[in-house]
């Protein structure tokens, strides 16, 4: 079984302008779905701690990082602590050193970081219309109040939720062509289907993802393969409400192709779960071909992405709550996730 690739036709303008009233239309119908969240108030302040920490003189480290610890009171710990791997125990010396060799060794991205993100407003602005929607939809979640933006090493921590704070590691956003994604180095550390989603637009996906993983951590894990499917299309359901206007292959981290590929292909992804028998299988080791980062799906051809189980329990959620049209968010993610396949009558044709 293989995901075909779209070939484009020729098509004449009266055709072409029936398609897009069509279009419009269906466009304006979906539109009447997503709740106006205009008056919902967010306040979300921003700090550039990369620009202050590598601002720091690096002849007198330990009073510099206790400057900082004045206007970062809880990030700095997090930052050293947990983003560069220290705690209270390690030697002051051990600190400074690595300090002074960090900030000499990756003054290049944060040059370059200062560039690309001169202006985090386009960022900031969509992180806070989903928070307008998360606030709509659970109003007693408390949301962090502040992006607190960082530059730490290509192998650690990206986009986290600390106590009070999205922090955001710019330093794995700088866009798929950054010369150090592209080095032998990088690509034994992120292969390009990875690397390829270190650009700026998914900072605010990321963080909208970690809201839903702070409000509902992920159980699924050791499960069977179908509760696992279905537990991911949950997340990616939520991910649709609380960003209604980010395009679909962002939120599920496919290329445009791979996901219209993938509509395309639904019967024939669906079909291959169920004649190899997959859907109540517990081996871990065969689970994770189908969830989770991968280059691709290798039963079904090189055009196919990786993760085709997110994408059919995607679905599947779509499908139940298409029947279920009055259960609450709160409800679908309390749901078991074998009930919501059972309900949904899966059964996608092509």
């Amino acid at each position: 079984m293989r995901l075909m690739g779209f070939t484009g036709k020729i098509i004449l303008m009266k055709k072409l302008l029936i398609v897009l009233l069509i279009t419009a239309f269906l466009f304006s119908c979906k539109n009447k779905d997503i709740p106006d969240v205009s008056n919902i108030k967010v306040d979300l302040k921003v700090q550039r701690f990369e620009k202050d920490f590598f601002a720091i003189d690096t002849n007198n480290i330990l009073n510099e990082l206790q400057r900082l610890r004045i206007k970062y009171p809880s990030f700095l710990n997090d930052f050293t602590n947990q983003i560069l791997g220290f705690d209270n125990t390690t030697p002051p010396d051990s600190l400074t050193k690595y300090i002074h060799l960090f900030i000499r060794d990756y003054r290049f991205v944060k040059d370059s970081a200062e560039k690309l993100f001169a202006d985090l407003d386009p960022q900031v602005k969509e992180i806070k219309k989903g928070l307008q929607f998360v606030k709509y939809y659970f109003p007693e979640y408390k949301a962090p109040h502040q992006v607190i933006t960082f530059i730490g090493p290509f192998d650690g921590y990206s986009d986290v939720i600390t106590s009070d704070a999205f922090a955001v590691g710019l330093q794995l956003h700088m866009g798929s062509n950054f010369s150090f994604y592209r080095s032998d180095i990088s690509r034994d550390i992120f292969p390009e289907y990875i690397s390829r989603k270190f650009t700026p637009e998914y900072i605010p996906i990321n963080c909208i993802q970690n809201v839903i993983d702070d409000m509902y951590p992920d159980k699924s894990i050791g499960k069977a393969l179908i509760e696992q499917m279905v537990e991911k299309g949950k997340r990616l359901y939520l991910l649709d409400k609380f960003l209604p206007y980010t395009p679909d292959y962002l939120k599920i981290g496919y290329t445009e192709t791979q996901l219209k590929d993938s509509y395309t292909n639904e019967a024939v992804i669906w079909d291959f779960f169920l004649t190899n028998d997959l859907l109540n299988n517990t081996d871990q080791n065969i689970v994770k071909n189908y969830i989770g980062e991968s280059p691709k799906t290798q039963e079904l051809g090189e055009g196919s992405p990786g993760n085709i189980g997110a994408f059919s329990g995607w679905q599947i959620v779509k499908k139940y709550m298409d029947k279920n049209s009055k259960t609450s968010l709160q409800e679908l993610m309390k749901t078991n996730a074998r009930e919501i396949y059972s309900q949904s009558k899966y059964k996608p044709r092509n």
